[in-house]
């Protein structure tokens, strides 16, 4: 009698369905994972796409100056000579500096806004910072020609005078500059890392603050210990996001950084841009080379974007890796 009382439970495990028995899959789910299959293959060839582009469009200009042409600083349409690397040089400077000054501004006006300000003002200056990103460059472009530059040109005597020893703080009055370039760019950028970064900390969870809190620690050690590690990929990413609109920014920069072609560390010199220098030559380039050398340009455009955001990736999934 135990024996057939034991093995009654036994058969109808046995003929029980599996709970790893997978449904077979319908046609609707099939055509919506080919579909949005399709859709992130079609966002993938589409950048393939536009690189082929731009590589074959500037073809002439790599098989007769090759990487010369990105180490050259020398750029004379007229006689054919063309080297990239003052627009290279000037992008990756201009772009460095706009994020010297706009992360510890975006990331601390975060830190506030989402941990320290009241609800209500915190709302309502969330709002204008997200309306700051709406604004059109050429708007703040002319914000920078007619007041940002000004300013400028009234304190470099000033600067050259106190601080002229120093080579970043060399160069002629005028005003238009890789420092107006930055304050610019820095103004731009400054609403993705701000807006982003408040998100990030917002999500936080609330529990993880409270318990330091209840340890102990004050705000500002809340915030050091567990907000910001807590949402240091977030943060990262806004930075990098920002670092991308920089790099492609072209008609702000363009109205206020001199487009001189040269190669200064000087924060009081002109320079020029990878986008300015497209921009301002593309229309009136009439030569064949002249125009392959500026898509040329582009396509190291385009490159060191490629560049910035797989760096960008590669150091957000370690910074996960470590915090998970």
């Amino acid at each position: 009698m135990p024996v057939a009382e034991s093995s009654a439970p036994l058969a109808i495990v046995r003929a029980a369905p599996s709970a790893r028995t997978v449904p077979a899959e319908r046609a609707a789910d099939r055509f919506f994972r080919w579909m949005i299959s399709g859709f992130g293959l079609l966002v993938v060839a589409l950048a393939v796409g536009l690189a082929a582009m731009l590589y074959l469009q500037s073809r002439g200009t790599w098989h007769e100056f090759g990487l010369s042409f990105i180490t050259s600083s020398e750029w004379n349409p007229v006689e054919g000579r063309f080297g990239a690397w003052p627009f290279i040089f000037g992008t990756l400077y201009s772009s460095a500096l706009a994020l010297l000054i706009a992360v510890p501004l975006g990331v601390g006006s975060a830190i506030f806004l989402a941990e320290l300000a009241p609800k209500r003002v915190s709302a309502v200056c969330t709002f204008l910072i997200e309306l700051l990103a709406a604004i059109p460059s050429v708007v703040l472009g002319l914000m920078g020609v007619f007041v940002l530059v000004p300013a400028i040109r009234s304190v470099e005597p000033w600067i050259n005078k106190t601080l002229g020893f120093i080579p970043l703080f060399k160069g002629a009055p005028y005003g238009v500059g890789m420092f107006a370039a930055a304050l610019i760019l820095s103004i731009m950028i400054l609403p993705f890392i701000t807006s982003i970064a408040r998100d990030v900390l917002l999500a936080v969870p609330r529990p993880l603050k409270e318990a330091v809190l209840a340890l102990g620690a004050t705000r500002w050690e809340m915030v050091v210990t567990v907000c910001l590690p807590h949402a240091r990929a977030g943060i990262l990413g806004a930075v990098f996001l920002a670092l991308g609109r920089a790099l492609g920014e072209t008609m702000a920069v363009t109205m206020v950084i001199g487009n001189m072609v040269r190669v200064s560390w000087s924060l009081l010199d002109p320079g020029y841009t990878m986008a300015a220098v497209i921009a301002n030559e593309f229309a009136e380039a009439v030569e064949d080379a002249h125009v392959k050398a500026l898509i040329a340009i582009g396509l190291c455009l385009f490159g060191i974007t490629v560049i910035v955001n797989g760096l960008a990736r590669l150091l957000i999934y370690k910074t996960v890796r470590k915090t998970s």
